[in-house]
């Protein structure tokens, strides 16, 4: 199964610099609303058999020109949203780096619990279990290597992708994922793929073209023994 991780268009909040976390009624701003028409040109022709998105305004608006286009309802799920940055919510950043906590989780994000809100290592376990769950049931209606997206939020895309990368969510803040973004990962029995991180280019099928990799893949295993990797 092949999920893209698909970070919601520009926001107000994102132009306006502050935390957006979960406030209500936060829109796509002019540029937003323009990444968001421009997805159905950007994934033309991938064969994208669901839709799944956080529960937030901003999510929804991304996804509604693409869900037009190819005639599917988004399924919400709450584990796919933003994180809960408590007393933090709302705050411009640039007041909140002058906060002890700022430190810690930019350094050891593992370690940061928001005030009032929720830890990071809470976020992760949420959103990959929500991520492979879908996995699970998209394969057993679909069957086959299904391709579908999950649009949500920066900080939970790159938790998500660490997770696939193996890596320690202490070094999640080294992964990007800008607005509209696209990160893609190929889950399989064994081990997922990280096939591609932050695209936020014209179309997304060249990323695609090639065959999928697979846990039997030999020329994987070859570049772990004598090859360098990405």
């Amino acid at each position: 199964m092949t999920v893209i991780l698909l970070r919601h268009g520009r926001s107000t909040s994102n132009t306006a610099h502050t935390l957006a976390g979960r406030s209500e009624g936060v829109e796509l701003d002019d540029k937003g609303r323009a990444q968001a028409d421009g997805l159905v040109e950007r994934v033309k022709g991938l064969p994208i058999k669901a839709l799944v998105r956080s529960p937030l305004l901003r999510c929804r608006r991304t996804l509604e020109p693409l869900a037009a286009e190819l005639g599917l309802d988004p399924v919400v799920d709450e584990r796919l949203a933003e994180v809960d940055y408590g007393q933090w919510t709302g705050r411009a950043l640039k007041e909140l780096v002058s906060e002890p906590l700022w430190a810690v989780v930019q350094q050891q994000p593992s370690a940061a619990v928001f005030p009032e809100g929720e830890g990071l290592a809470q976020v992760q376990a949420r959103a990959v279990a929500a991520v492979r769950e879908h996995d699970r049931t998209l394969a057993e209606q679909h069957g086959g290597d299904t391709l579908w997206i999950a649009c949500t939020h920066g900080d939970v895309i790159k938790a998500i992708v660490a997770d696939a990368l193996g890596t320690h969510l202490d070094s999640f803040q080294r992964i990007t994922a800008d607005p509209a973004s696209m990160s893609v990962i190929r889950y399989t029995p064994l081990r997922p793929f990280v096939v591609h991180v932050n695209h936020t280019g014209a179309e997304l099928a060249s990323v695609l073209s090639a065959p999928p990799p697979s846990d039997g893949d030999k020329s994987g295993d070859d570049a772990v023994v004598g090859g360098s990797t990405d």
